[in-house]
């Protein structure tokens, strides 16, 4: 049960920090490019890269922190990290291919699903 505490905790803190840092870079840069989220997708990977190498590397830190901080607070951040860093680990398993497809599949049904969304949602109001 603690576990999904530390992922709430985590990713209620991370959401929060993505709006605030989202709507602070918006406000200074102007919304004409997504700078805020482009921001908050390249720093999250960055982060759950590092992250993940040391608590891989420092294996005496409690399994709890792997719940708060990479899938938590992390997850609540971004989850552009997560789709990064598991298409990292198809490759570096050898699965190029793989990850690849991950990559093409992720974006191209990503788009038609945003898209067929705004359809519907149009539909129904």
């Amino acid at each position: 049960m603690l576990k999904y505490v530390m992922v709430g905790v985590g990713g209620g803190l991370g959401s929060v920090v993505r709006f605030w840092l989202g709507s602070y870079i918006g406000g200074k840069l102007g919304t004409r490019f997504p700078y805020g989220t482009f921001v908050i997708n390249i720093t999250g990977s960055f982060l759950i890269g590092l992250v993940f190498a040391v608590l891989t590397v420092r294996t005496q830190w409690s399994p709890n922190w792997r719940y708060l901080i990479p899938i938590g607070f992390i997850g609540g951040y971004t989850t552009f990290s997560s789709f990064e860093f598991e298409t990292l680990r198809a490759m570096q398993d050898g699965q190029i291919g793989l990850g690849l497809l991950y990559v093409a599949l992720s974006v191209v049904v990503g788009f038609v699903a945003v898209w067929g969304g705004v359809i519907a949602g149009r539909a129904i109001a």
